[in-house]
């Protein structure tokens, strides 16, 4: 059974779609077992609670400096004793102490087809009015592990979307959102959960 700690910031959609298909089955022999938010007023808290999901708010506004935070946040996932962490719209920067203990179990999902618009300062809409700005007709979104740089990890699945006329950054990302994201996540955390993706030479390989 692969235990799961999601890491969330906002409103929680992308953890909806793993909830969803855990109990949908879609997900196998995958189990969440706890939600951990930087935002007290996170909707993604009350999704979980509202499955008897356990979780808690873990600030870095709580805290006299990084350091303290991250020491009491990787406590926090460390209590939980993840097989693998999944990143679900989080905006905090995980602790490098994390990264290396948990080297090829933390994934995060970017709505874009990494390496276009991503990196520092590419999160939320930004993404979105990024790549509407440069008239790009396909868009999309990545699920790649983490590692130390940003967002610059080995990719394990992407899923491209197409850009229709009239579209606004709102309506861009609702559609990476429904049409990508929600599908390529929880398919990388079966195929996770499966033993079918490994990293060999800095690329994931994912096996059928």
């Amino acid at each position: 059974m692969l235990e799961v700690v999601v890491l969330v910031s906002g409103g929680g959609t992308n953890l909806q779609a793993i909830i969803d298909a855990v109990e949908a089955g879609t997900i196998t022999n995958t189990r969440i077992r706890g939600v951990i938010s930087n935002n007290k007023n996170a909707y993604a808290l009350k999704r979980a609670e509202k499955h008897g999901i356990e979780n808690l708010c873990i600030s870095p506004k709580d805290y006299a400096s990084r350091e303290e935070f991250n020491v009491k946040f990787m406590e926090a996932v460390d209590g939980w004793s993840p097989d693998l962490i999944v990143l679900a719209g989080f905006l905090v920067v995980i602790p490098p102490a994390m990264i290396e203990k948990y080297r090829n179990r933390i994934i995060n999902i970017h709505p874009s087809l990494i390496p276009s618009f991503c990196g520092t300062g590419f999160y939320g809409l930004k993404v979105h009015e990024a790549a509407l700005s440069r008239g790009v007709k396909v868009v999309g979104a990545t699920v790649h592990f983490v590692d130390e740089g940003t967002d610059t990890g080995p990719i394990i699945l992407q899923k491209a979307v197409e850009v229709e006329e009239g579209d606004t950054p709102e309506i861009l990302q609702r559609r990476v959102m429904e049409e990508a994201e929600w599908r390529i996540l929880p398919r990388a955390i079966d195929l996770i959960a499966n033993g079918k993706v490994e990293v060999r030479d800095g690329r994931a390989v994912v096996s059928s």
